[in-house]
């Protein structure tokens, strides 16, 4: 999904067929997120541009702004709903995989003229996230 140093750090449903608003976002520090029904209700803070990568097509990496934080509304996995206030990489990590529950890819957010490169590209920028 994201970062270019591991096989992704979050997954939505419908990337593996099942077709329910679900996602699943792991942390840095290994804390497994669970959100059914999310929705971004509002985000703020600075914007950066960092790259993204995507489960989807795993072998280019994109350039997406996104906010530093995000408050999402979403249901837990004992029926309550609740508001999370997700921050910088998670933040970017979770707004990424409620992406996909809306069928918006990374690459819809990028900016015009900038295309995906090849991920081999991205790991010689030296560039990593920033948490």
């Amino acid at each position: 999904m994201t970062t270019g140093t591991t096989k992704g750090m979050g997954i939505a449903a419908p990337q593996i067929g099942i077709d329910r608003a679900a996602a699943i976002v792991r942390t840095p520090d290994g804390e497994a997120i669970t959100l059914f029904n999310p929705t971004i209700i509002e985000s703020g803070g600075d914007t950066d541009e960092q790259y993204e990568g995507c489960l989807s097509f795993f072998d280019v990496r994109g350039q997406v702004p996104r906010s530093h934080v995000i408050h999402v509304e979403h249901t837990t996995i004992d029926g309550q709903t609740k508001i999370t206030v997700f921050e910088h990489g998670v933040a970017r990590l979770a707004a990424h995989e409620i992406d996909h529950l809306h069928g918006t890819l990374y690459t819809d957010h990028m900016r015009n003229g900038i295309a995906p490169i090849p991920v081999e590209q991205y790991r010689g920028t030296g560039i990593t996230w920033k948490y």
